[in-house]
C-alpha cells in the first residue's frame, strides 16, 4: 500500500495500537509522511515501541503528532534518539498537551542540538515548563539546528525566559520572513512583551515596517521597556515606521538602540519628533555610527530642550557631528532641567 498519511485522533488507541503501527511500519517503511496520533493514550510505552521504528534507515515519515498522549521525559529521551538519528528526516514534531516538565525539554534539547537533526517545527505548549527550559532551549537556537518555528505557548517561562530565548535570537540570521512571523505573534498575543533584541540580523526596511505594525498595536508596546536593534541593515526608512509605532504608545519604552544602522539625519529627525513627545519616557538612545552629523544634533538638541526630563544616556560616538554639532548637544546640558548622565 502507499498510503502516506494516517491521522487517527481521539482513537482510543493505546500501547498495543502502537505495536500494530509499529509492525507495520517496520514492514512498509517507505511511503508513510504523517502520522497524527493525538489525543490518545499512548503513553511513554508507545511512544518508545514507535521511536524504534522511527529509527529505522528506510522510514520516511516526515510529520508527527504526539498532542496530548500521556507522555513524560521518558518520551523525550526516545524521541531525541530518534532525533540524533543518521537516518532520520523528521521536520515537524507536536508534543503539546503533555507533562514534559524541564527534563524533558532538557533531553528533547540534547537531540535538537545533534547537527544529524533536520526538525524545523517544534510545539511544547501546555508542557509544564519553566524558564529552565529556555535555557535548553536557548542553547538549541545558539547551535546551527535547522528549528524555524518553536511554540511555547502556555508555559510558565516567566521574563526570564523570555529574555533567555530573546538573547539566543540575537544573531539567528532573522530577514523580513521572521520579521513577518514575529509580528504575527505580537498581533496574536501583545501583551506580555518586556524585551526585543533583534541585533545583528539582516531585518531590513521592509522587515522592520513589519515588525512595527505589529508593535503599533495600542497592547503590544505596552509593557516593552527595551528594544534593540542594531547593526541590522536599515535605513531612515524605518525610521519613518518606528517612529509610528512609538507614538501609539510611547510611555513605557526606556531603552533603544538602534546604532550602526545608515538612519542619517533624517531618520534622527522622525525619532526626535517621538522625543519631544511629553508623554515619551526615554532613558537611554543609543545611535552611535549612523551617519549622523550637526544636523542631526540640531534636531536632538530640539527634542531634548522640549523634554529634558528623562533622557540620561545618549550615544553619538562614531558619528561626523563636528564642533558645531557639540555646540548644540552642549547647550542642552546647560539646561538645569536636563537629566542626561552619560554622553558618549
Amino acid at each position: 500500500h502507499t498510503i502516506n498519511k494516517i491521522l487517527l485522533r481521539v482513537c482510543n488507541v493505546t500501547v498495543e495500537g502502537c505495536a500494530a503501527l509499529t509492525s507495520a511500519l517496520k514492514s512498509n517503511p517507505y511511503h508513510l509522511r504523517e502520522l497524527n496520533l493525538s489525543y490518545n493514550e499512548l503513553g511513554d510505552s508507545g511512544v518508545k515501541l514507535l521511536s524504534a521504528a522511527l529509527e529505522n534507515p528506510l522510514c520516511k515519515l516526515e510529520i508527527l503528532c504526539l498532542s496530548f498522549c500521556h507522555l513524560t521525559k521518558k518520551s523525550c529521551a526516545a524521541l531525541a534518539s530518534v532525533l540524533s538519528s543518521e537516518s532520520s528526516i523528521l521536520r515537524e514534531l507536536d508534543l503539546s498537551d503533555n507533562k514534559l516538565g524541564d527534563s524533558g525539554v532538557k533531553l528533547l534539547s540534547a537531540g535538537l542540538e545533534n547537527p544529524l537533526c533536520k526538525l524545523e517545527t517544534l510545539c511544547l505548549s501546555f508542557c509544564n515548563l519553566t524558564n529552565q527550559s529556555c535555557v535548553a532551549l536557548a542553547s538549541v537556537l545558539n547551535s546551527e539546528s535547522y528549528l524555524r518555528e518553536l511554540d511555547l505557548s502556555d508555559n510558565k517561562l516567566g521574563d526570564s525566559g523570555v529574555k533567555l530565548l530573546c538573547a539566543a535570537l540575537k544573531g539567528c540570521n532573522i530577514s523580513e520572513e521572521g520579521c513577518a512571523a514575529l509580528t504575527s505573534a505580537l498581533k496574536l498575543n501583545p501583551s506580555h512583551l518586556r524585551e526585543l533584541n533583534l541585533s545583528g540580523n539582516k531585518l531590513g526596511d521592509s522587515g522592520v515596517k513589519l515588525l512595527s505594525a505589529g508593535l503599533e498595536n495600542p497592547l503590544s508596546l505596552c509593557h516593552c521597556s527595551l528594544c534593540r536593534m542594531y547593526c541590522c541593515n536599515f535605513t531612515y526608512a524605518s525610521c519613518a515606521a518606528l517612529t509610528s509605532a512609538l507614538k501609539s504608545n510611547p510611555s513605557h519604552l526606556k531603552e533603544l538602540n538602534l546604532s550602526y544602522n545608515k538612519l542619517g539625519d533624517s531618520g534622527v529627525k522622525l525619532l526626535s519628533a517621538v522625543l519631544e513627545n511629553p508623554l515619551c519616557k526615554l532613558e537611554s538612545l543609543r545611535l552611535c555610527n549612523c551617519n549622523i552629523t550637526d544636523g542631526g544634533c540640531a534636531t536632538l538638541t530640539s527634542a531634548l530642550k522640549s523634554n529634558p526630563l528623562y533622557l540620561k544616556a545618549l550615544y553619538l560616538s562614531e558619528n561626523n557631528l563636528g564642533d558645531s554639532g557639540v555646540k548644540l548637544l552642549s547647550a542642552v546640558l546647560e539646561n538645569p532641567l536636563c537629566k542626561l548622565e552619560t554622553l558618549w
